[in-house]
């Protein structure tokens, strides 16, 4: 079993990090791990420098708002016992602590319509099981520092989808990843429709800019940009009515999957979805047409990154996080 955790956390310079407070008050204190904070403003770049310093044996990714579980890391532990095993994760849910909105915009997250196959990076489903990148999410992923090192850590070109590109290359050299429905965490989604929309299309841009670099193709990936090329094609040659169709059969598919929430949640802004829907799939696939066209991304440079050890192993957490 892995003796050691170096927690791995960026943040923007000056940015509240409440991810500390939650590892402070949930992390047994049998547990040998360290925290490296790594300010600055390119999160590739600054997980990759802050893997750089750290010494152990598991790297565990989170993001600064990452809520963790006191199981989280035991849970680690025992899986990672499998030298086959070089990824571990578990999916980021909405807290209910969240304005409805904001549940709003994770119930669109955690659902298959909305998120398709990756929808069990926001909801608890299922057993520990192998998987694919389809269900692992950066904010909270743990990897086999040897293996990290020897693969040459994350491409520093890509933010976000860096972990996809990374995972890429994990199952190339023949390791396995494994998904935890039990190790989540608790992350706030979006507080802002504007913000939402912004986050679509970053997700939407990083699958292009990693379908540039990888060279590896997913149709499912590509499932929004070919819905706004049918939503634009329609648009042109509206008069067709068979063209409307398909719209209609979506639109039927989003009240039915509404309606289906609706019966679980009883929460009468479940409905919003019928609009939220097309909306997300729209931008993200705008996202990945931007990408797409962008051309191939460099490397981001940020001069400013500082990596700080703010909790060493054995030791308490440093003066300004007490």
């Amino acid at each position: 079993m892995p003796s050691s955790f170096s927690i791995i956390i960026p943040v923007k310079h000056g940015g509240h990090v409440k991810a500390i407070e939650h590892l402070k008050k949930s992390v047994p204190e049998n547990i040998n791990y360290e925290v490296l904070l790594a300010e600055g403003c390119s999160p590739s770049l600054q997980r990759n420098l802050a893997a750089a310093e750290a010494s152990g044996d598991i790297l565990y990714f989170l993001d600064d708002d990452s809520l963790i579980r006191s199981e989280n890391l035991s849970l680690c532990s025992t899986l990672f016992s499998d030298l086959k095993i070089a990824v571990v994760g578990g999916p980021s849910l909405t807290p209910t602590t969240d304005s409805w909105l904001q549940k709003l915009f994770g119930a669109a997250l955690a659902s298959a319509f909305g998120s398709g196959a990756v929808n069990k990076r926001y909801r608890k489903f299922g057993k520990t099981r192998e998987t694919t990148d389809k269900e692992l999410i950066l904010c909270n992923l743990a990897v086999r520092r040897s293996v990290f090192a020897a693969l040459g850590g994350f491409n520093e070109s890509l933010y976000p989808n860096e972990e996809n590109e990374f995972i890429e290359r994990v199952v190339a050299a023949g390791y396995k990843l494994i998904h935890n429905p039990d190790m989540h965490i608790f992350r706030s989604q979006r507080v802002t429709l504007k913000a939402f929309i912004r986050q679509m299309f970053s997700y939407g841009r990083g699958r292009g800019e990693q379908t540039l670099i990888t060279r590896s193709y997913s149709l499912i990936s590509f499932v929004p940009l070919l819905f706004v090329i049918y939503v634009a094609f329609t648009l042109v040659f509206i008069k067709y009515d068979l063209l409307l169709v398909p719209l209609m059969l979506y639109l039927s598919a989003a009240l039915l999957t509404a309606l289906m929430l609706f019966f679980f949640e009883r929460h009468l802004y479940i409905f919003f979805l019928i609009g939220l829907y097309p909306l997300m799939h729209i931008v993200n696939g705008v996202g990945l047409l931007y990408g797409l066209l962008n051309g191939k991304p460099e490397p981001f440079i940020d001069n400013s990154i500082t990596v700080s050890r703010i909790k060493k192993f054995g030791e308490k957490f440093g003066e300004k996080f007490e």
